[in-house]
């Protein structure tokens, strides 16, 4: 079963320099959900990684953030389709943890509990930081111009030959074609 790995501020949802602090403030990006669903319905392993130094800074809780995961998943279902795992980092920059992107402990620890390997695996971020830690496991690091990717896009040269699509709908529909 292939599986595929998203980040989810930018990928999935709008993003906010003001944080996702709670389920009122959460906005999918038009197709998103419904990309998940068709990539789940198609077989893939479906698992999200995302920093959330919200946390730490004190501006959301985790129980915040499970109502935001809870709405995603709910979202992706009523679509027919599933996320089989989200795997956040509650730490801040400073903190020095190694689930931190561009670290790749969230990979790993979805690959592990999900039972897939990283190698070759899709990655889609729209940050820099996304694509460092999908190279760091040699899996397969796709850009999106949603979020910050327009302005990772021009930034990106030090990271190789990067795949750039424009949202999380094309990534799905170059995948399953």
């Amino acid at each position: 079963m292939p599986a595929i790995i998203l980040d989810r501020d930018g990928v999935i949802n709008e993003d906010s320099s003001e944080f996702i602090k709670s389920v009122d403030e959460w906005r999918a990006i038009p197709g998103s959900l419904e990309a998940i669903a068709a990539l789940s319905q198609a077989g893939w392993t479906i698992a999200i990684c995302t920093n959330q130094s919200g946390i730490a800074r004190g501006l959301l809780t985790p129980e915040n953030l499970e109502q935001i995961h809870d709405a995603i998943r709910q979202g992706v279902q009523k679509l027919g389709g599933n996320v089989h795992g989200i795997y956040s980092c509650p730490h801040g920059p400073l903190d020095g943890c190694a689930c931190r992107k561009p670290k790749p402990g969230l990979y790993i620890q979805a690959a592990e509990e999900l039972g897939f390997t990283l190698r070759n695996t899709p990655v889609v971020g729209d940050a820099a930081r996304d694509l460092e830690a999908a190279i760091k496991v040699d899996a397969r690091p796709i850009l999106v111009r949603t979020g910050k990717g327009v302005e990772t896009a021009a930034t990106i040269s030090n990271l190789g030959s990067i795949e750039i699509h424009d949202d999380l709908q094309a990534v799905a529909s170059a995948l399953l074609a």
